[in-house]
């Protein structure tokens, strides 16, 4: 029955696609500048608007013949502006869909939000944590404990504070006892000779700022090249990397710049 009537319907609306009564009477020929047969042209032959976007899935105006009409938006498509049809007033909503110079845009023309990149997590046990002690040294001393990748702040009633750090790779580890002689915020970077030698790519000054690999903070020990210091490179705390140097996190080293002053004892083991 449903069938039956489906038929039917569209049977009656191909009826209706004999537009021209010339045509239907079998005239046939036309001369081109015909004022009906020019009102025909970019008509389709599924008789009428509804009828060929059911039976073609395309938009029956004229402004948007030979294109799908699914889910694309008004004013743009694929990124691209659209002509608004002859004779249709302004589109009040064109400039909510216009991308937005600098974003991305989706195939639809749809402004894609950028994503930020998935943050750097350091491993739960580098993480700045108190803990207790019971060791030979006062409160206030730097403890580094290299092979284990930590640095201890000695407080009072047996209790230090644990930060994570980065060493010394394999042959620039060291050991021995130092004093803080200087400390510095955002420092900057001159890299020794030895280092430049090693490494003639690398710059032979860089001003102090995020971009710096010595972080936001350096403690210098005694009269060496040594320091310790943050970084911008987070993926490197509980790691054999540095050349000598202590490395921690730029939180971690901010916290420790102010609890440590010129004149800190640094056990390095």
């Amino acid at each position: 029955m449903r069938r039956a009537f489906i038929l039917s319907f569209l049977a009656a609306a191909g009826s209706l696609a004999v537009a021209d009564p010339a045509a239907a009477q079998g005239y046939g020929y036309r001369a081109p500048d015909d004022p009906m047969l020019q009102a025909q042209r970019g008509r389709s032959s599924y008789g009428g608007g509804f009828i060929e976007m059911l039976m073609t899935g395309r938009d029956p105006t004229p402004a948007s013949r030979g294109g799908a009409v699914y889910n694309r938006p008004g004013g743009y498509a694929y990124g691209q502006a659209m002509q608004a049809p002859a004779g249709y007033g302004a589109d009040p909503f064109a400039e909510t869909r216009r991308p937005q110079p600098g974003r991305q845009v989706a195939a639809l023309g749809q402004p894609v939000e950028p994503q930020a990149g998935i943050p750097y997590v350091v491993e739960p046990r580098f993480r700045k944590q108190e803990v207790a002690y019971d060791g030979p040294h006062r409160p206030g001393t730097v403890i580094v404990d290299t092979p284990n990748r930590f640095l201890f702040l000695v407080q009072p009633g047996g209790r230090a504070l644990r930060y994570g750090i980065g060493v010394g790779r394999p042959g620039f580890s060291w050991a021995g006892t130092k004093t803080v002689t200087r400390k510095a915020e955002w420092p900057s970077w001159t890299p020794p000779a030895e280092m430049i030698k090693r490494r003639p790519d690398l710059p032979r000054f860089m001003a102090g700022g995020p971009e710096n690999p010595l972080g936001a903070r350096a403690l210098y020990l005694g009269s060496t090249l040594y320091r310790i210091h943050g970084t911008n490179e987070p993926n490197t705390i509980g790691r054999e990397v540095s050349s000598g140097c202590i490395r921690m996190t730029n939180d971690d080293v901010i916290d420790l710049y102010g609890k440590v002053g010129v004149g800190a004892k640094v056990v390095v083991i």
